[in-house]
């Protein structure tokens, strides 16, 4: 068996990648690698869901697994992903399952697991958890696991209020309403349906929901943080100082100031960031980045005395620097941010109240505020293929980027990045100009294709 978990856990289209024969297969190795062995009580998981109509199947898949390891399961529904961090924390739970495949399409599904505490796995835990899947389906009884019996088998209890103990614990990071602040949230149909409006209007601001009307199948679809079009043409249309646009599992944020102009990860990140550090609570004056993120954001952090530690791409890469040198602030471009003060994992509706409530404090725009970045023409090309280490190793293709580097001679940088969860090569270029840029992006992405070409 090949690797099994992606950059963000375990990703396919449901009932053909992703059966429910293999998520029970997760879930029952999960239970066994995750679950303390020395507790006097059976090991206790949290499971919750996205809104998508593939969760309801895999949702049972992964109890009954869960279950047949003798671990007892409690299910909070449909909830953010870092809802279902902080209740596998708050719970005391050994192991949190969460059933996204966060801003993919509706066919596609996903299994995010969390340690005890709410954290994200480490490499070497997931591979522990691939391994212990391989040995139950080699058929040894050497590696078989004993099936508890009788009154051992885990019982199934659902948390009711499981969304209302999440937003009061959102609501507890913002010090002051964000009286004044007019919002426009769009949902993506998807899990923060009912908790961003419900948390932004309980923080003070005035909300107008878009997409906040999940029925299984029009999740991501057109809308959220893909789609910024939807949420800057409402800004417009309702005069809001601002949009928010979430994903599926409502980890990441993206927004829009009040022209409809894009503010992304890196904009976000350099505005709290020097919050953060004007408040004191900055640890180390550092940020954690990974290496998508743009030149602009380091130049700016560099010129306001602020420290950049660069990871791989993932937010499991910023979590894990982020508690090694037990930084306050990290993120990605993409728009997932990671507060350690309040969240164990990316939060999308945590990181639109920092944002607002730095808006408020100030009285500034969010054109303001984000103006203290000046991203370099960025060109990111997703190039399908069949191959995903042929496409950005093969000896023409690394030619191609370094005499693409060569051209760009200190002035940008080239970033090969295989996809994690898809059959794509990720081809991004910074340069002065986005001519410049495309033109690079597109000669190095011929080869990529010339490589592996897809199937």
């Amino acid at each position: 068996m090949g690797r099994l978990f992606g950059t963000d856990g375990v990703r396919g289209r449901a009932n053909a990648d992703l059966t429910p024969e293999l998520a029970l297969s997760v879930a029952l190795a999960a239970a066994h690698v995750l679950a303390e062995s020395d507790r006097s009580h059976p090991p206790l998981a949290v499971v919750g869901r996205d809104p998508r109509a593939s969760g309801e199947m895999l949702e049972a898949a992964v109890v009954a697994g869960l279950t047949s390891a003798g671990a007892n399961v409690v299910r909070v529904g449909v909830l953010p992903t870092p809802g279902v961090a902080y209740l596998t924390a708050e719970t005391n739970a050994d192991l949190g399952v969460m059933l996204s495949a966060s801003h993919n399409p509706m066919p596609d599904n996903g299994i995010k697991l969390f340690a005890a505490g709410g954290h994200k796995l480490p490499d070497d835990v997931e591979r522990e958890i691939e391994s212990a899947i391989e040995a139950a389906a080699s058929g040894d009884p050497a590696t078989a696991w004993q099936r508890p019996l009788g009154a051992r088998v885990g019982r199934v209890n659902d948390l009711l209020d499981g969304a209302d103990h999440y937003v009061k614990h959102l609501l507890g990071s913002v010090a002051a309403p964000l009286a004044g602040v007019k919002v426009v949230v769009d949902c993506a149909n998807g899990a923060a349906a009912d908790i961003a409006p419900v948390a932004y209007r309980e923080a003070g601001a005035e909300v107008v929901a878009i997409h906040a009307a999940p029925d299984g199948y029009n999740i991501n679809d057109n809308c959220g943080s893909t789609h910024l079009d939807q949420v800057a043409a409402a800004v417009r249309e309702h005069g809001a100082d601002l949009g928010l646009a979430h994903d599926g599992d409502a980890d990441r944020c993206l927004a829009v100031a009040a022209d409809g102009s894009t503010v992304d990860g890196d904009q976000i990140m350099a505005i709290l960031a020097l919050a953060m550090r004007e408040a004191g609570t900055l640890t180390g004056d550092t940020l954690v980045t990974t290496v998508m993120s743009n030149l602009g954001l380091k130049i700016a952090m560099t010129g306001a005395g602020i420290h950049l530690v660069e990871t791989k791409v993932g937010d499991r890469y910023v979590l894990e620097a982020l508690r090694h040198g037990g930084y306050a602030l990290g993120g990605e471009q993409s728009g997932h941010l990671v507060l350690p003060a309040h969240a164990t994992t990316g939060d999308g509706v945590l990181t639109g109240l920092q944002l607002m409530a730095r808006m408020a404090a100030t009285g500034a725009s969010l054109a303001a505020l984000a103006s203290v970045v000046t991203p370099l023409p960025q060109v990111l090309l997703n190039v399908p293929v069949g191959d995903r280490a042929r496409g950005a190793g093969a000896p023409a293709v690394q030619a191609a980027v370094a005499e693409a580097e060569a051209q760009l001679a200190g002035t940008g940088r080239v970033l090969l990045r295989p996809s994690g969860t898809e059959l794509l090569v990720r081809v991004m270029v910074e340069a002065a100009t986005g001519d410049v840029a495309r033109e690079v992006a597109e000669r190095v992405a011929v080869q990529v294709r010339l490589a592996s070409p897809a199937e």
